[in-house]
């Protein structure tokens, strides 16, 4: 990014600035091409996105439409299971580039520790459960490195980790982290793990900032909406703001980046006004919301015991 960015920017350890709000593109692959021009005209240049999304395209298709530089965007990327081996990620990386209509992005993520076996298939599968593989994602994460070297990405990262996995990580890298994207919200606070991250200078980006009543997860179903929490909605009226902005306000604050997804024009515009500074005691009373509900956690279904040392593990 090479411009002058009206809204929150934070410090990545590269030197680069992330902006704090940025455009989330999971699900609804038919619908990004517009949702990303819309983004992109209400003021987003901070962009995410991953290979397994299959939104790589319409991200594209998006930012064309808009007609906003390439300098003047934060995109980010993400390297799928199945292509874990080291000969892979380069390969990948490549694909989405070539999706994205770019010669870089700004970030590119290791979406999940977890290593699916070799394949052309997003899920490679052995009876009904998904094949995993053998690959380390340290060795991973050491062909990640490589294409930072090679300025194919501009910073790398991590996301879905445990801090077990953290550590592990920066005692064998060379190129130390510069995100860890996870899902953080009022419901999920994680106030040392963030502290953590915060001593290690390693920027925290937080996805489901809203939680999430997704119908693929379990959790949430028979809960109210995060959004409509009454200290959110309240500390909303004495901002002028609605329940979502503040849970994006409260993620700005602690120093990290938030990535609310939406494909409805009017709400993708509701959200960027969530750029906005939040008094202390709105911030105290918004982490004492903390119900240690973790939304995302597809342990079974991969192969993997995520979070084994994180609050929310059930």
């Amino acid at each position: 990014m090479s411009f002058t960015y009206p809204g929150t920017l934070h410090k990545l350890n590269t030197g680069a600035d992330i902006p704090a709000l940025g455009f989330g593109t999971w699900q609804d692959k038919d619908a990004q091409e517009d949702a990303v021009n819309e983004a992109v005209k209400a003021g987003y240049r901070h962009i995410d996105t991953a290979r397994v999304y299959g939104t790589e395209p319409g991200v594209a298709a998006g930012i064309r439409k808009a007609g906003v530089p390439r300098n003047e965007l934060f995109i980010v990327t993400k390297l799928w299971n199945n292509a874990h081996h080291p000969d892979d990620v380069e390969k990948q990386l490549d694909a989405s580039l070539k999706d994205l209509n770019t010669d870089y992005v700004d970030l590119y993520l290791m979406h999940w520790p977890s290593p699916f076996a070799r394949s052309d298939s997003l899920f490679p599968k052995e009876g009904d459960k998904t094949k995993t593989g053998d690959t380390d994602y340290i060795d991973t994460w050491h062909a990640m490195e490589k294409l930072q070297e090679k300025g194919k990405a501009k910073a790398i990262g991590v996301s879905n980790f445990s801090k077990g996995e953290m550590e592990r990580l920066i005692s064998k890298a060379n190129i130390k982290p510069a995100v860890h994207q996870m899902e953080m919200h009022p419901y999920l606070v994680q106030k040392s793990f963030g502290d953590w991250h915060k001593q290690q200078g390693i920027h925290v980006t937080h996805y489901s900032p809203f939680g999430n009543q997704n119908e693929i997860y379990s959790k949430g179903q028979q809960m109210g909406k995060l959004i409509d929490d009454p200290v959110l909605t309240e500390i909303g009226k004495k901002h002028g703001k609605n329940g979502a902005q503040v849970a994006l306000a409260w993620g700005i604050s602690k120093g990290h980046s938030v990535i609310p997804k939406s494909k409805t024009p009017a709400r993708i515009k509701a959200n960027f006004e969530g750029d906005f500074k939040l008094d202390a005691e709105d911030v105290a009373k918004i982490d004492g919301l903390d119900k240690k509900i973790r939304f995302n956690d597809p342990s079974g279904n991969f192969g993997w015991n995520f979070y084994s040392d994180l609050e929310g593990k059930q």
